[in-house]
């Protein structure tokens, strides 16, 4: 037992090593592009229902770190801008596969060949999938059109630039604490079930399947497809599979179907774009993912899709580790931990602060006004996009003074008379089931 739980270990820190420094940069690359490229620049591109359009979405789409959950409200709000069906679901397919911060930690783990594929096999998948839905799918054209009108507008958007210090602290605010919050999650897992299958799963398993390329795809997509996965958290999995005998190409099938699409992904699809676009988006994806494994499979030279020996054997890190890789380890995992205690902080506060507003509430008295608040349930929130979008909605709302999100605990307070019925119904139709709590 003991010498499982110490090659458990080894194999879970050896990669916790090779991914860190580009974790960092791809994270600190992700706040800069966050915090210094205008949100107008997504949109003014995108309005034309050609291939254009599609092409400039896809290529907006693939630095930005966005999951499946975050990118449906950002392409609903595309969408309400004006960009075609087409280009949104462009975006759809292209922003979740990638980002700057995965595409670093692909280069880490899978070498550079898979950090060159990963986001061309995006561009044309999403590519494909634009043109599908712009060609096949007219009549989903004003159902998105009515779905995405349901969306409220904030009311209180800034007229002033922020400083460059300013940005740049917000840069990284965003790099090292809000992304840490929603990527640290699905990565730990992901490191967690990496180096299970490491140790417990047996060379012979998925070595029995090698020749079989097509099966390992369609083995991997049926697990792939319903699961959620971030970009990020599915680069250790793949590697740990690719260590038992699993083709480099299936490795990539998981690497882009994993991370685009989930069940509850589908469903938000479905109903903001139409069912037609819905099956597009999904046959564009495990079309893509399966065409451009089989490339890997069978046109490159497997040589450039090898696991590093060290990997491999889950060497003993006390021994092939040196400083940087333990200070890169230490600073990453310290950032981690100051994360999710600044999620769980400011849960406890938000919670401490509403329940002090609740008990003196009859106290409060603004003329014959009294101040209240109003608590509702949302669902489906996965991460700091999700929470930013819902406070959008609810914000724009008559008669909402302000709103404050717990996405810990998934629940909304909101200040101000306004009508209870609309905030559940605009925020349940932009992908988060909303009711009031009682």
């Amino acid at each position: 037992m003991l010498q499982y739980i110490e090659k458990y270990w080894d194999a879970l820190i050896m990669m916790l090593a090779e991914m860190a420094p580009y974790l960092l940069l791809g994270f600190f690359f992700a706040g800069l592009l966050r915090a210094f490229v205008p949100k107008s620049i997504y949109r003014k591109h995108l309005a034309p229902r050609n291939m254009k359009s599609v092409v400039k979405a896809a290529l907006l789409g693939i630095p930005l770190p966005l999951c499946s959950c975050g990118v449906i409200p950002t392409s609903v709000g595309l969408r309400r801008e004006g960009a075609s069906h087409g280009a949104c679901t462009s975006f759809l397919i292209a922003t979740p596969q990638t980002g700057v911060d995965s595409i670093a930690a692909t280069y880490s783990l899978m070498g550079l060949p898979f950090a060159i594929v990963r986001p061309i096999a995006a561009l044309f998948t999403s590519m494909f999938g634009g043109w599908l839905v712009n060609k096949f799918a007219h009549e989903d054209e004003t159902l998105s059109e009515e779905a995405t009108k349901e969306t409220a507008e904030c009311s209180c958007d800034q007229q002033t630039s922020p400083s460059f210090w300013n940005n740049f602290i917000s840069a990284m605010r965003y790099a090292f604490v809000e992304m840490l919050q929603d990527v640290g999650k699905w990565l730990v897992v992901g490191l967690l079930i990496a180096a299970l299958i490491t140790v417990a799963v047996p060379n012979e398993w998925l070595a029995a399947l090698h020749d079989y390329k097509l099966l390992n795809m369609l083995i991997v997509l049926a697990v792939a497809i319903p699961m959620y996965v971030c970009a990020t958290g599915s680069i250790p999995i793949a590697v740990s599979l690719m260590a038992k005998g699993l083709t480099p190409g299936a490795a990539l099938v998981l690497l882009m179907a994993g991370p685009a699409v989930n069940s509850a992904s589908m469903l938000v699809v479905g109903k903001v774009f139409g069912c037609r676009t819905l099956r597009l988006y999904l046959t564009a994806i495990i079309t893509g993912a399966v065409v451009f494994g089989l490339c890997i499979d069978y046109l490159l030279p497997q040589q450039w899709f090898k696991v590093s020996g060290m990997i491999m054997s889950g060497g003993h890190c006390a021994h092939c580790l040196g400083t940087m890789d333990w200070v890169w380890m230490t600073i990453f995992l310290l950032l981690l931990v100051n994360a999710f205690v600044d999620r769980l902080r400011h849960s406890w506060m938000l919670r401490r602060e509403k329940s002090k507003e609740e008990r003196g509430e009859q106290n409060i008295k603004e003329g014959d006004t009294v101040s209240d608040i109003t608590i509702y349930d949302v669902k489906e929130m996965a991460c700091n996009h999700c929470k930013a979008n819902v406070e959008k909605i609810i914000s724009g709302i008559a008669g909402v003074e302000s709103v404050e999100v717990d996405l810990v605990k998934g629940i909304a307070y909101v200040h101000g008379q306004h009508d209870h019925s609309e905030v559940e119904r605009q925020v349940t139709a932009n992908g988060y089931p909303t009711t009031l709590k009682v």
